[in-house]
């Protein structure tokens, strides 16, 4: 869900090499979803492992982490915490959309329409019992610090930007920049390609700055809380009905202050916004020093391989990579 703001924030395309040397934190829930929903099989069905265990988030956090960090990029993961309990309502419809895509998935299979159910399948996709803790233990074997974030993750991540301990945010949506994170790097572990209708289209990071979409916008912080807020957040999921986020930023920008701004709308007010400003204004998140832990060859192959039955020549290769990745990470660069 997250914010629907897309469509008006100024963004600009970047290389993996212009990160050379920068330490970017990701929004770690939002990237396992990810690999969960696009590393399947033609027919929808997820790696898994010969005991049956699904392995397609193990997959994705090692191989295109690797990558990144062959680029000389650091990595920090960010957990999410205990969501608020304004979030419960963003949940129960997730929820309710997963187990009707898990329905479609069933039905397009009975059909052998693979394609069909290849498609319900990702979007039926959810994090296990067990995956979140492995994905812990693999990703500091692989020399990537974990952080646990006392409430939301992507907030967290905002945190660690703004006080100096990461460059850049790395997260698909929009939370980070609305509670004042720098710099957001959207497509940063994603594949290099995505599949379409009729083929794939070339997908590539891009970067947006907080400072720029404010000025692009012409919006203060406040405002852009507001039109977060106007638009729908996974607090207020849906936000002001019939507003988009055009219609949304014109009514910030001409009462210009939040009591103002939501007086415009207060007949269409089904929730209090006074909360929801606060949770952004104010985010729950801590300050902390991050350290990085060693890389952990042994502990990989037993995560990987031991367990579930990866290839040994494989993430031998992939372990070179990653110790090289190590030393560029060292080596400063401008962007």
């Amino acid at each position: 869900m997250g914010l629907q703001i897309g469509e008006i924030v100024q963004r600009k395309g970047i290389n993996l090499k212009d990160l050379k040397g920068k330490t970017i934190a990701v929004d770690a829930y939002n990237a396992i979803f990810q690999f969960l929903s696009s590393i399947r099989q033609v027919d929808g069905t997820p790696l898994m492992d010969s005991s049956g265990h699904v392995t397609s988030h193990l997959s994705g956090l090692f191989y295109r982490n690797i990558s990144l960090m062959a680029e000389g990029i650091k990595l920090i993961y960010v957990f999410d915490g205990e969501s608020h309990e304004l979030k419960g309502k963003t949940k129960e419809k997730r929820a309710e959309a997963k187990e009707k895509a898990l329905e479609n998935y069933e039905r397009a299979m009975i059909k052998r329409d693979f394609v069909e159910a290849g498609r319900y399948a990702k979007q039926g996709s959810k994090i296990e019992e067990g995956m979140i803790e492995e994905s812990k233990e693999l990703l500091e074997a692989m020399g990537i610090a974990v952080v646990q974030a006392p409430s939301e993750g992507e907030m967290q991540c905002a945190e660690l930007v703004k006080s100096g301990e990461a460059w850049a945010v790395g997260s698909q949506d929009y939370d980070a920049l609305v509670v004042g994170g720098t710099r957001l790097i959207q497509n940063l572990t994603l594949a290099k390609k995505r599949k379409v209708n009729g083929g794939s289209i070339d997908i590539g990071p891009e970067m947006i700055e907080y400072e720029k979409v404010l000025n692009s916008l012409g919006v203060t912080a406040d405002q852009l809380i507001c039109l977060a807020i106007l638009v729908g957040t996974d607090f207020n999921p849906g936000g002001i009905k019939g507003l988009g986020p055009k219609k949304s930023l014109a009514i910030v920008k001409d009462k210009k202050y939040p009591v103002e701004i939501f007086k415009e709308v207060e007949e269409k007010l089904d929730f209090n916004w006074q909360d929801i400003f606060e949770i952004f204004k104010r985010p729950n998140v801590d300050k902390m020093k991050i350290s990085f832990p060693k890389i952990d060859e042994a502990r990989i192959k037993e995560i990987l391989v031991e367990r579930h039955n990866f290839s040994l020549d494989r993430v031998e290769k992939q372990l070179e990579k990653l110790k090289q990745g190590k030393g560029k990470a060292a080596q400063k660069t401008l962007f």
